[in-house]
């Protein structure tokens, strides 16, 4: 069997540091000489390998070089183990790139049929129309906010908010995040909130938003000003929420329009009729 022999030529870029009592010409040219300076691995670079075939001969002298340009130089050992730490931490950065751009890579589109609601408000004069799209389970995975009475610069500024949010949610970004991070934004306009029968003001147009979506598809009672009013008619499935109805009243419904109050927005039509013939 013949063997081979791989070269592999790096460029290692390092530093060296020493401490000195004094400065003058006799010290520093006896830092060559001393062993005790910390070495600090600046960068290293692949230049290339070579593959050829080795014979046992050149092995031996080849080992016997290495082994005495090691004892030359004292440093060398500590060089090698900076080296190995840098090697063993591109390897862990290798793999989490990998795990990352397969995260990123994992966008759930939304459907093309999609679920939602449409909130109007007026914000201190100004009418916010705020969108959302569902998944089929329910959670939002998107948003539209339009301004009334704006200029193009704040109009063309909030879509592009609103783009860059549901970009985040199909990427799989928590709206916990979202709401944690722009609940109590202040710029105008803010002020009083007519239209939300949950929220009555709002600092900010943002802070009105991330409430709703909070409110809505959260549950997150603690950003709401007034307490949620259940239903007060019959409920015509029971309590399990395994129940088929209740399953099919999810699909056809949107999760955040009800504020998931799904048995409370029920209502018993047990007792009433419905004629389906047409009045000619």
């Amino acid at each position: 069997m013949s063997k081979y022999l791989v070269e592999t030529y790096y460029t290692c870029t390092f530093k060296i540091l020493h401490q000195l009592n004094e400065l003058n010409e006799s010290e520093l040219s006896k830092l060559e000489k001393r062993n005790d300076g910390k070495v600090e691995i600046i960068d290293i670079r692949l230049n290339n390998r070579k593959t050829k075939t080795a014979n046992s001969k050149n092995e031996k002298t080849k080992n016997n070089n290495e082994k005495s340009s090691i004892k030359s130089l004292d440093i060398s050992p500590k060089i090698n183990n900076e080296i190995e730490k840098i090697s063993d931490n591109l390897k862990k950065t290798e793999k989490n790139t990998n795990i990352l751009n397969k995260n990123i890579s994992l966008r759930s589109k939304m459907p093309d049929r999609r679920k939602g609601y449409i909130q109007k408000v007026t914000i201190g004069n100004h009418k916010v129309y705020l969108h959302t799209g569902e998944y089929e389970d329910g959670k939002v995975g998107e948003i539209f906010i339009d301004t009334h009475k704006e200029g193009e610069l704040v109009k063309a500024l909030m879509n592009n908010f609103a783009i860059a949010v549901s970009l985040g949610l199909q990427y799989g970004v928590p709206l916990d995040e979202f709401v944690d991070a722009f609940i109590e934004t202040k710029f105008e306009p803010s002020g009083e909130v007519n239209g939300n029968d949950r929220i009555l003001n709002a600092t900010s147009i943002l802070d009105y938003i991330f409430r709703e979506l909070a409110i809505s598809y959260l549950g997150r009672e603690d950003l709401a000003h007034t307490p949620s009013i259940s239903g007060t008619g019959k409920n015509i499935i029971g309590d399990d929420e395994d129940n088929q109805f209740l399953k099919l009243v999810k699909d056809i419904t949107s999760k955040g329009f009800i504020r998931s109050n799904y048995k409370e927005k029920l209502v018993d039509l047990s007792n009433y009729k419905i004629s389906l013939k047409s009045n000619k």
